[in-house]
């Protein structure tokens, strides 16, 4: 008699995955948004570029950083969740720098970004979203062992000789 194959998800997500608990809903977000700003800025700036490229241009460069975060989080490797942190505390600050500078200076920014007004377009998911994800990383890497959430393991650092 023969084993039971092993379930897809259970092949797919190992349970040392970031793709696994909070990760799950975080990632189908974080798609769904690199889609809406990706294609937002593709038809702003195809269209209407002259009407305000600094607002169609940080809204590219949104979309490039929730592509990043979403394939990111999707790999789960090390390497792959120190970008992880990194794309997402860029987009941390870039929804609280550009929020505070289209507050300030509205006139920079006829048309919205995906970030402008604190992501309030969007329903101030922008705002919200990189601090879930960079929550789960590190709660992630504690609940595994990483030390700083580097991706680096407590014993990888002692065997580097480092405290």
């Amino acid at each position: 008699m023969s084993e039971p194959a092993a379930s897809p998800e259970a092949v797919a997500s190992p349970p040392d995955s970031t793709r696994t608990g909070p990760g799950r809903p975080l990632i189908p977000v974080y798609a769904l948004f690199a889609l809406a700003a990706s294609a937002r800025a593709g038809v702003q700036i195809a269209t209407k570029f002259g009407d305000a490229p600094v607002a169609y241009l940080l809204s590219a460069f949104a979309g490039a950083v929730y592509i990043l975060a979403t394939v990111t989080l999707s790999i789960g490797s090390p390497a792959a969740r120190r970008i992880a942190v990194l794309s997402c505390s860029t987009e941390l600050v870039g929804v609280l720098a550009v929020g505070t500078w289209s507050v300030a200076d509205p006139a920079t920014f006829p048309d919205a970004t995906v970030w402008s007004g604190y992501g309030s377009g969007y329903g101030y998911v922008p705002l919200v979203l990189p601090v879930f994800g960079l929550l789960w990383l590190r709660r992630w890497a504690t609940a595994h062992g990483e030390v700083g959430g580097t991706g680096q393991g407590a014993e990888d650092v002692a065997a580097d000789g480092r405290t």
